[in-house]
């Protein structure tokens, strides 16, 4: 199915003539803020509410002004959705999956100034701002596959049994209007994915992106625009909580997908668990939701390879990743020495502006995030021990220094509470058996790691370990399209993993129809 699928390359960031482009890009993009996010509903243009996205390093620099949708906007946009999703779907896989490819040449084409949209909306630093636009682009071309492996019944292992005398074929057909909630730490890649696998199966869209990111939403949605998906078939509705409740709530959506907190997915469950009257069907719904994602490192463990995944893990992105480590499991005999090491490697961690590349740790995303990571950073200097910290600047961003707490009490908030932020919790344990069920005390069970030498451990221990994705012996973050399908279970997420073989039949209903070969008789 996905034989000819190569993942997008990554840019070499070591390169001078590189950074000079991605410079440049940048300069060109600051030369246009602040960019105009409109309303986008059946090809107009519209007004509505406006709000600000902000850069999180100077939010004194306004990057993007949007209009803010509204519940009658989605309403408008749902009609729209079903009636243009009809005509998209009846044009075919092969058609669906070759727009798809042109949008992800769109994409290609812009992508020094697309990441430098991500750097400066998102504050993500060039490599993972690269990183994320190569991702949509491999979610729009492994999602066309698909839909052409769907369309042609040539999916793996989804052969139907047949015997003498009978036919059975089995098809998929899309589910009607689907509506994606995206957040704002993937800006491209996560809302170019769930749009492209609803559109691949054939739906319409309405996309409401995260309020902080509507400027990178926008280049995505009319990338696709561009690339042939009709304007009435994908809308996009910036805003609050509006939009979003409304989009859940609304009686003509079939399926939702979402990614962001656990309480905002719990919240969808609940709501869209509900008929309404005069609504002819359940709504599916795809929730990503987070996770408290543990490193278990064993006595054995090449400390040399376990300090930078650590550090990679837990401050990439300044922590702001579903994946991203948040505590690590350590032997009692090699804590000691982890310890040291890591508190080390922390002291040395550049933070500062996205847009500089010796940048490790860039500002998070608002005032509010930075104010709740404050919170835990307290709590773990009052209840536990300061194993590493680094430095933040004195400006106006959201900075927050990376910390690293030790001896919390096990009850501690920071030991169970998704932080999403650069805080790093070690916990001594008596053996990865004991790593191990504390793992499995856990709510959460998205991502996590080990380091040990001993194919012994780490068949036990991925027998064992609840989580979505292992990673043994390398960083917990940077699942590739095709090559690790993303997502968890527990409150992590309701599945099925994206970027992987099975997320397509999520915006879809297989229907079968069964045929007597042996009738009697002909028509005349």
């Amino acid at each position: 199915m996905t034989a000819g699928f190569v993942n997008e390359p990554l840019l070499e960031l070591r390169r001078a003539a590189v950074r000079c482009e991605a410079r440049a890009a940048l300069a060109r993009l600051d030369a246009r803020l602040p960019l105009q996010v409109p309303i986008l509903l059946g090809g107009d243009h519209l007004a509505g509410d406006a709000f600000a996205s902000l850069d999180p390093g100077a939010p004194a620099r306004v990057v993007a002004e949007a209009q803010g949708a509204s519940a009658d906007h989605v309403a408008r946009a749902v009609e729209l959705a079903a009636a243009a999703g009809r005509e998209w779907a009846a044009r075919g896989a092969d058609h669906r999956a070759a727009v798809l490819a042109r949008a992800a040449g769109l994409l290609r084409a812009r992508r020094a100034e697309l990441a430098a949209l991500a750097v400066r909306e998102c504050a993500k630093p060039w490599r993972e701002a690269d990183a994320d636009v190569a991702e949509a682009i491999d979610f729009l071309t492994y999602y066309g596959a698909q839909a052409r492996a769907l369309a042609s019944g040539t999916l793996p292992g989804r052969e139907l049994v047949q015997v003498p005398g009978e036919h059975n074929v089995q098809r998929y057909v899309p589910r009607g209007v689907a509506g994606v909630i995206a957040p704002w730490n993937f800006p491209f890649a996560i809302v170019t994915g769930m749009t492209a696998a609803a559109l691949a199966a054939g739906n319409g869209v309405v996309v409401k992106p995260a309020e902080q990111s509507p400027a990178c939403a926008l280049m995505a949605v009319e990338a696709l625009h561009e690339a042939g998906v009709p304007a009435k078939a994908l809308a996009l509705l910036p805003g609050g909580d509006e939009p979003g409740r409304a989009l859940v709530a609304h009686p003509g959506v079939h399926v939702i997908a979402f990614t962001g907190s656990c309480a905002a997915g719990l919240s969808i469950l609940e709501q869209a668990a509900k008929v309404a009257p005069g609504q002819r069907h359940v709504k599916h719904v795809v929730a990503e939701m987070g996770g408290k994602n543990a490193i278990l490192v064993d006595r054995d463990a090449d400390l040399d390879e376990a300090i930078p995944a650590i550090v990679t893990s837990a401050f990439g992105f300044a922590g702001q990743k579903c994946s991203a480590a948040s505590r690590v499991l350590v032997h009692e005999a090699a804590a000691g020495a982890l310890v040291e090491r890591l508190a080390g490697a922390v002291a040395t961690l550049r933070v500062g502006p996205a847009e500089d590349f010796e940048t490790d740790v860039p500002p998070v995303i608002d005032a509010e995030a930075q104010q709740r990571v404050a919170r835990y950073v307290e709590l773990g200097r009052a209840s536990g021990r300061v194993v590493a910290a680094a430095d933040a600047p004195d400006s106006d961003g959201y900075y927050v220094a990376p910390h690293v707490f030790g001896r919390l009490p096990a009850d501690s908030p920071l030991i169970a509470e998704e932080i999403f932020g650069p805080v790093l919790i070690v916990e001594a344990v008596a053996s990865m058996d004991d790593a191990c069920d504390r793992l499995d005390a856990a709510p959460f069970a998205l991502t996590g790691g080990l380091f040990s030498r001993s194919p012994g451990t780490v068949d036990a221990v991925a027998a064992r370990a609840p989580v979505g994705n292992l990673y043994v012996n390398r960083e917990i973050t940077g699942a590739m399209v095709g090559r690790q399908p993303f997502g968890g279970g527990r409150l992590s997420g309701t599945g099925p993993k994206a970027g992987g073989p099975d997320y397509l039949l999520a915006f879809c209903e297989a229907r079968v129809v069964t045929e007597n070969t042996m009738r009697h008789g002909l028509v005349v």
